[in-house]
């Protein structure tokens, strides 16, 4: 079968096209990095809105690094941590095994901050409708740690939106964010891939001219 989307842009079009059907007064859109920042790009010309990424990093198991055992998001000097309880209990991982992991990542999402915002202060978010895009849902772990950083930062309400999902993890963020916009979740999902004709990895420096496009706004 013929994937929905030919490249994340085509398909962060279709996702502003979607979410522009229920208007938000002063919404401000955020990429998770990288793929997601290029989604949310193209979502946030639709509507007309202000882009900015939210900077989050999987907490991968300690010698399984591509399951997540939870996931942490910054936004401006607060890190939010997500933590998978139920992996983390059946892999035993202790305190300090779980810590050593989020301090290396914390490293990274650092890292990733200044080169992809420099010193640009985070778009404002407080009291604003919030779209937090990336270009698929897996698990979901990372999303949900972008949900709560927002929740803590005092957004006024919170829409998780992706082109592509699996249904599990799209149920499950259905609860935690107050709207959930999924374009194609099969029955049969495998992989966020399977929605793309086209889904070479995102660079440092697509994520850095996604953010310099003309819906940025530093108020």
């Amino acid at each position: 079968m013929r994937p929905p989307f030919a490249d994340r842009r085509e398909a962060g079009r279709a996702l502003g096209e979607r979410l522009a059907a229920d208007p938000r007064e002063n919404v401000v859109v955020l990429g998770l990095p990288r793929g997601g920042a290029v989604v949310a790009a193209e979502a946030a010309a639709v509507l007309g809105a202000p882009v900015d990424v939210l900077l989050v990093r999987k907490l991968g198991l300690p010698g399984q690094p591509e399951l997540a055992m939870g996931a942490i998001a910054g936004s401006g000097e607060a890190v939010h941590t997500v933590r998978s309880e139920d992996v983390i209990a059946r892999a035993g991982v202790g305190p300090d095994a779980f810590d050593r992991v989020r301090a290396a990542e914390l490293t990274e999402l650092r890292r990733r901050e200044a080169a992809y915002r420099g010193d640009r202060p985070p778009v404002p978010v407080r009291d604003r409708p919030v779209v937090l895009a990336d270009d698929g849902l897996a698990t979901g772990a990372t999303m949900r740690a972008a949900v709560a950083a927002m929740r803590a930062s005092g957004a006024g309400t919170v829409t998780v939106a992706v082109p592509v999902g699996s249904p599990r993890a799209c149920a499950r963020l259905a609860r935690e964010a107050d709207e959930m916009v999924c374009l194609w979740a099969p029955e049969d999902f495998r992989a966020v891939q399977q929605g793309y004709a086209d889904f070479a990895p995102t660079s440092d420096d697509e994520v850095r001219a996604a953010l310099a496009g003309p819906s940025r706004d530093d108020s």
